[in-house]
């Protein structure tokens, strides 16, 4: 499983570069090594993951919310720590300083989230997080050479109120309707979402930038392309959400 989702994420990153043939093949590679997993897995007598599992709606939801979005947040961290560094010529620690902000979620997180989730319930908050995630990345769009840490500032602040309201629930709904003895199969998914995510968001977008920069793009409008990697992430990620809220509201009223 851990070859496959490697290689997965090296033929996403190596797209742009090398020949088409290259790429069909190491997807191929990957595809049958998942497909080998579910094999083995399905004639184990103890399972590493029983995938009966995988019929809980709302641990399916977490978990593609929980990848969605640490595939945006790395992508754009990694955009950004590039437009800083490379296109306004910031050092390592101006930009670790701008980023700070986004630690926020650490104060945020434990003060405020679970009087929104008692308050509107765990999918509203979640929705309400993911929906600050495509708005922070929406709002660096206009990146320009001449920005300011000011107009930064809005999409760093709104991303770290994103894991705040989104993070600490998703590990919620991933393991509400789970058997107990299945609770730490259920967190250990939720976990390999989040850095599998991460890794196929980072993917993405370095192979967007190589993409744009070969066709001669400048710096800024290679960082502006490369970010609609986060953003359709992000978006993607709300429709989850969303489709869960309405979910709820549905059976709610039956």
């Amino acid at each position: 499983m851990t070859t496959a989702l490697v290689v997965l994420v090296a033929g996403i990153e190596g797209a742009p570069h090398r020949p088409v043939l290259t790429t069909v093949v190491t997807f191929a590679i990957g595809a049958l090594l998942l497909v080998a997993f579910v094999v083995v897995e399905r004639r184990a007598a103890q399972p590493l993951v029983r995938f009966g599992i995988f019929r809980h709606t709302n641990l399916v939801r977490a978990n593609l919310g929980a990848a969605l979005l640490a595939a945006g947040f790395l992508g754009f961290q990694f955009v950004v720590a590039l437009y800083l560094q490379e296109e306004l010529g910031w050092s390592v620690l101006e930009t670790s300083l701008a980023l700070l902000v986004s630690g926020i979620d650490v104060i945020i997180a434990p003060l405020f989230t679970p009087r929104l989730v008692a308050r509107f319930g765990t999918r509203r908050v979640i929705l309400g997080g993911l929906a600050l995630a495509a708005l922070a990345y929406a709002l660096f769009l206009p990146v320009a050479p001449d920005w300011t840490y000011a107009m930064m500032f809005p999409s760093f602040l709104a991303i770290g109120l994103a894991f705040a309201f989104a993070y600490g629930p998703l590990t919620i709904a991933a393991t509400e309707d789970v058997e107990d003895d299945e609770q730490g199969l259920a967190g250990g998914l939720l976990y390999t979402g989040f850095q599998f995510g991460g890794a196929i968001g980072l993917a993405v977008v370095s192979a967007l930038l190589v993409a744009l920069e070969s066709t001669d793009a400048d710096g800024i409008e290679a960082y502006r392309g490369a970010l609609f990697g986060p953003l359709g992430f992000a978006i993607a990620a709300v429709a989850i959400a969303a489709g869960g809220v309405l979910r709820r509201r549905a059976v709610s009223r039956v």
